[in-house]
Order: C-alpha cells, then sequence, then structure tokens
C-alpha cells in the first residue's frame, strides 16, 4: 500500500463522543478528511447541531446523536443507530470528558464520582458497546482520549483528584482491552495531549503558560490542528501494528 493508502479511511465509519467542539470536533474533522463517514455524539444540542450543519455544509457524511456517556443504554443506543445507519463501526474516539477542581480534602464526593463515571466508565461502556460490533466483523480501532495528567502531576496545581485519576486509569484500560482485544483484530490506543485550548482547559491555561514557553522543548501550547495527525494515524491501517500504546501530544512537557 502506498503512504496515502495507508492513511485512507474511505468506506469507514466512526463514532466519536464529544465530538461537537474543541479537541473531539477536531478530531472528527481529521477522520472525515480522511474519508471516514461520522457519527458525532455529545451531551448538549446547541453545540452538535452546529457542528453537524458545518460539516455537512463541507460535504462530510455525518451523523449525530444526544448521549450521556455514562448512562449504558444511551451508548448502546449510538452504537445501533451507527451500524443502521453505516453498516458497521470501524473506529471509536472516546474523547466525551468532564472535570472538577478542588483540593483533595475538599472533593465533594458526588463530584468525583461523575467525573469518574463520564472520563472512565462511559470510556468503558463505549468500548464494550463498540467491541461487541467490532468482535463481529474481526476488526476495529479504539482511541482513547486520555491525557498528561495522567502521567504527571505538579505540586503547584491545578489539583483535580478525580479527573487525574480518571485519565491515568484510562491509560491502564487502553492497555487491558488491548490485550484482550489484539488477537481478535481490534486495536486499542490512546492519546494523551498536552494544553490545548478548549472549554476544558482555558480555565487552567494561564498557570501553566508561562512555564511551558519557558521549558517546554517545544516553547507553546498546542495549536489547532495538532492532534489531527495522532487520531487519523491510530484510526488507520498506517497504525496496524500499533496496538495498546498511548502517544503523548505535549510539545515534550513530559520529557
Amino acid at each position: 500500500m502506498s503512504v496515502m493508502e495507508l492513511f485512507d479511511l474511505t468506506g469507514r465509519s466512526a463514532i466519536v463522543t464529544g465530538g461537537s467542539r474543541g479537541l473531539g470536533k477536531e478530531m472528527a474533522e481529521g477522520l472525515a478528511e480522511a474519508g471516514a463517514s461520522l457519527m458525532l455524539c455529545a451531551r448538549r444540542a446547541e453545540w452538535l447541531d452546529e457542528t453537524v450543519e458545518e460539516f455537512k455544509g463541507r460535504g462530510f457524511e455525518v451523523e449525530s446523536m444526544l448521549c450521556d456517556t455514562s448512562v449504558a443504554d444511551e451508548v448502546q443506543t449510538v452504537v445501533d443507530a451507527t451500524v443502521e445507519k453505516f453498516g458497521k463501526v470501524d473506529i471509536l474516539i472516546n474523547n466525551a470528558g468532564i472535570s472538577w477542581g478542588a483540593m483533595p480534602e475538599e472533593m465533594p464526593l458526588e463530584k468525583w464520582q461523575k467525573v469518574v463515571d463520564v472520563n472512565l466508565t462511559g470510556c468503558f461502556l463505549f468500548a464494550q458497546a463498540a467491541g461487541r460490533e467490532m468482535l463481529k466483523q474481526g476488526s476495529g480501532s479504539i482511541i482513547n482520549i486520555t491525557s498528561i495528567s495522567g502521567i504527571t502531576s505538579s505540586a503547584n496545581g491545578p489539583f483535580y483528584a478525580g479527573y487525574v485519576a480518571s485519565k491515568a486509569g484510562l491509560i491502564g484500560l487502553t492497555r487491558e482491552l488491548a490485550a484482550s482485544w489484539g488477537r481478535r483484530g481490534i486495536r486499542v490506543n490512546a492519546i494523551a495531549p498536552g494544553f490545548f485550548r478548549s472549554r476544558l482547559a482555558d480555565p487552567v491555561i494561564d498557570i501553566y503558560e508561562n512555564a511551558i514557553r519557558e521549558n517546554n522543548p517545544i516553547p507553546r501550547i498546542g495549536e489547532e490542528g495538532e492532534l489531527k495527525g495522532a487520531a487519523v494515524f491510530l484510526a488507520s491501517d498506517a497504525s496496524s501494528y500499533v496496538t495498546g500504546q498511548t502517544i503523548v501530544v505535549d510539545g515534550g512537557m513530559t520529557v
């Protein structure tokens, strides 16, 4: 296969959770530009509808559904609808996530639980439901969006124990699913972004931006478009011998 053929996603279908804006939208855009059909899901219709309209205007094949990833029935409904519309599920990007900042001794249990339910349990539920379809066809690629916060922490904050625990757990889940399903045709990998502008990250960017400029090998925060390549690589045949890995996209922050 040529390099262009290796990265070609024509004829493949992808579910992208949290795909209505920010990093999820960017990665969904990358998959669509490579030829994939999209099922986008998110919790809020106003952003989801706007993105779907934009993507359809660009000629992408895209459908959408509202979904709370922590609710198993809603997750299964999305997977079933994807199979009904596109005939299969080839790619899953588990991107939906939330956070809550507080010192550990002050963290409300309900906030901890909600973050873990969405960021970790929700990813498992989607991987489980999509994985069942991928097992039927003997192929598939699951991409979990974790974070460098699952790899490293800072005594200077911000402090968000539930988020960090969920993202570290997602790295472990990625490895375990890869081991469980690799011999049955499913590859499972993760992307760990550093700091990019997004609704979730913007409140803490100011804490880190000066340090990133002073200390990073690439001395800036991530820019729009810089996650597309990693997502398409892991979704496509270009990474056909890669599984159980976490690709860190952070400008060298964690080196």
